[in-house]
């Protein structure tokens, strides 16, 4: 297949895509891929940086008050639309599929009007504006969460594939990275994160923790994201630092590899945390960031939750004592390890993309 991609603006969006292209190299399903997004994009370092052959638009999002940037927002798109027409009519797509952001919209629908395949990939439990939009003209909507079939009235194109990145961590093996950080491979790991760029209520909760952490039976790993790193570090009594029992750190590179060494992480439930989480079945705890919009963390939250694969503790009721009872109950229970860790897994899509990859052929050969 020759396929074009699109999808920007956050790792949520650009991550599954990468994860699908991966895939179809491994299976070589493809001839060659083009890769469409902004210059100004998180999209356009991540790809870069891949090798892939990218070419930009420049589109951008409409404010939700009434304002003259939204005439300006109308006008980008029309053009954006125009210029994905002629690099569709340069790359001679077989498909096209857009994994959200206002960047595909453009993409996806300019490939529509020229009668070419298209398909969607949803990440979230509550749809995004663009794929909302999207969903009435393209041939099939790919959902990672069976909640997010509500989002949308064309049912009949709907197609549950979970989301590719789990694929991609399914087959990671323990590899002792926990000795990188001065703690031991062989004893039982809780890792509290709140995402690349660190949350702020999470990490106080934490340094406030400490002193019960320091005397618990398991290794606390920390990751407090590189811009709260050292004030973090100056807020943590240095006898706590210096204990075997814990690590504090701004960031892990290739933050997958370590995941099958730790028993339960606590942190963000964005949808690519929880693809990976439940392709590997560890428990977790999730503190939602109440920020987003449409408060979906809450909504994947929940989805995890109530099967009991994981705990959700509102921001707001994040206290010290609200993430020690429940790490505590968690990790100082390994038959309530097990269970979470098997509920995590009946929900987990270990052949995502496989299952995202069969969307697209099937249209190709239709």
């Amino acid at each position: 297949m020759r396929i074009i991609v699109s999808g920007g603006g956050t790792g949520g969006h650009i991550y599954p895509a990468m994860a699908l292209i991966k895939r179809l190299k491994e299976r070589d399903l493809i001839d060659d891929v083009l890769y469409v997004g902004t210059e100004k994009g998180l999209e356009s370092k991540i790809v870069k940086n891949a090798g892939l052959n990218f070419k930009t638009i420049e589109i951008q999002g409409f404010k939700r008050s009434l304002s003259l940037d939204n005439i300006k927002t109308v006008q980008l798109f029309l053009s954006s639309i125009r210029k994905s027409r002629k690099i569709i009519k340069e790359f001679k797509p077989d498909i096209v599929i857009g994994t959200g952001g206002y960047v595909s919209s453009a993409v996806v629908y300019a490939a529509h009007t020229m009668h070419i395949p298209t398909v969607i990939h949803e990440q979230n439990t509550i749809a995004g504006v663009t794929n909302k939009f999207l969903g009435h003209f393209v041939d099939k909507i790919a959902v990672a969460f069976t909640e997010a079939t509500d989002q949308f009235s064309e049912k009949k194109k709907i197609v549950f594939t979970g989301n590719p990145r789990a694929q991609e961590v399914v087959d990671i093996q323990k590899n002792d990275r926990l000795k990188e950080f001065d703690l031991a491979a062989d004893k039982d790991t809780v890792m509290i994160f709140g995402g690349s760029r660190g949350a702020k209520p999470i990490n106080q909760a934490t340094i406030e923790t400490m002193d019960r952490f320091v005397a618990a039976d398991y290794q606390v790993l920390f990751v407090t994201g590189r811009v709260h790193y050292d004030n973090v570090v100056k807020l943590i009594d240095s006898k706590y630092l210096k204990s075997a029992n814990i690590a504090v750190l701004p960031y892990i590179d290739n933050m997958p590899e370590i995941l099958p060494d730790i028993k339960l992480i606590v942190g963000r439930s964005g949808a690519t945390s929880i693809a990976e989480i439940t392709a590997l079945g560890i428990p977790a705890i999730f503190v939602p960031s109440p920020y987003v919009t449409h408060d979906h963390q809450t909504k994947n939250a929940m989805s995890v939750a109530k099967v009991g694969a994981a705990k959700l503790i509102p921001e707001a009721e994040l206290t010290s004592d609200s993430l020690f009872k429940a790490v505590n109950e968690i990790m100082s229970d390994n038959s309530v390890q097990a269970e979470m860790s098997e509920k995590s897994k009946n929900i987990g899509v270990p052949d995502a993309a496989d299952r995202l990859i069969k969307v697209l052929t099937d249209l190709v050969n239709k």
